[in-house]
């Protein structure tokens, strides 16, 4: 009887917390794998954007988390050497989480444009200029979209990184030193393993984040680089055919799903 007195007081505390994520993620979920029926999903997989859609959202994926960790790891290992103006520094490197992401794609939009900076930087190096966004240069189109993500984005992951640098004793990282330890083998073993819980947070987040990656790409390449939440969109509110969306959205919560599900297993103690 005491330990269920135990059991009970705990529960009765995190019974709002449950019953709000029930009605905010089971019954969404629920509805939606109710709504989208096989046609629905054979639609979707014969529909010509959809597997474009699906290559680009995983390849901006594979190279863009990479290049945000290791940027945003160099920025907090900087700040942890506690230069001059750090606290200048770091404010600076977290004003793009204050921009919309719409905004942030509408910026770099002035800038790889055929009339943008980036051209008339060149055509006063007596340079011709180029057209990043046009849809026969996907190769340059997809580095535009993750340039600007990198830009808006990583702010988020050095924040978190930040935080988790904070709770890190540098009694660890002086010992080492003490027994001969060099800079990267201090950082290797000293360092990342305590900043797993941290790294293991951002890159759920992230990874989540990055399937939903829609303003930016469609403030620089319009659909001329189809990405899935953009396809979800274009199905929804163009197409008028929520079903295929729902399928879509699905598609995308697996992926998500499965992904943090391998976050977990990977970086676990």
């Amino acid at each position: 009887m005491p330990g269920r007195v135990k059991l009970r007081g705990p529960l009765l505390l995190i019974a709002p917390s449950l019953i709000f994520l029930t009605a905010l993620f089971a019954w969404p979920l629920v509805a939606g794998l109710s709504q989208a029926n096989g046609a629905d999903i054979r639609r979707m997989l014969d529909d010509a954007y959809f597997w474009p859609a699906a290559r680009n959202t995983a390849l901006l994926i594979v190279v863009l988390i990479p290049l945000q960790f290791a940027l945003a790891i160099a920025m907090a290992l900087l700040l942890r050497a506690r230069p001059r103006f750090a606290g200048v520094y770091f404010y600076i490197w977290v004003i793009p989480l204050a921009i919309s992401d719409l905004a942030a794609g509408l910026v770099w939009l002035a800038v790889f444009t055929d009339r943008g900076y980036l051209n008339s930087a060149l055509s006063q190096l007596h340079i011709e200029g180029y057209a990043w966004l046009s849809y026969q240069h996907p190769v340059t189109m997809f580095l535009a979209v993750v340039v600007a993500e990198l830009w808006r984005s990583t702010s988020l992951v050095f924040v978190i990184v930040v935080a988790g640098m904070q709770s890190i004793p540098r009694d660890y990282d002086e010992a080492a030193a003490v027994f001969g330890a060099n800079y990267w083998q201090r950082l290797r073993k000293v360092i990342l393993p305590q900043l797993r819980p941290s790294l293991q947070v951002a890159l759920i987040l992230r990874t989540i984040l990055a399937l939903e990656t829609f303003a930016v790409a469609q403030a620089l390449t319009g659909r001329n680089m189809p990405l899935l939440v953009g396809e979800t969109y274009q199905w929804y509110a163009v197409l008028q055919n929520p079903n295929v969306a729902t399928a879509i959205a699905l598609v995308i919560l697996a992926v998500s799903l499965l992904a943090a599900f391998g976050y977990l297993r990977a970086l676990r103690s």
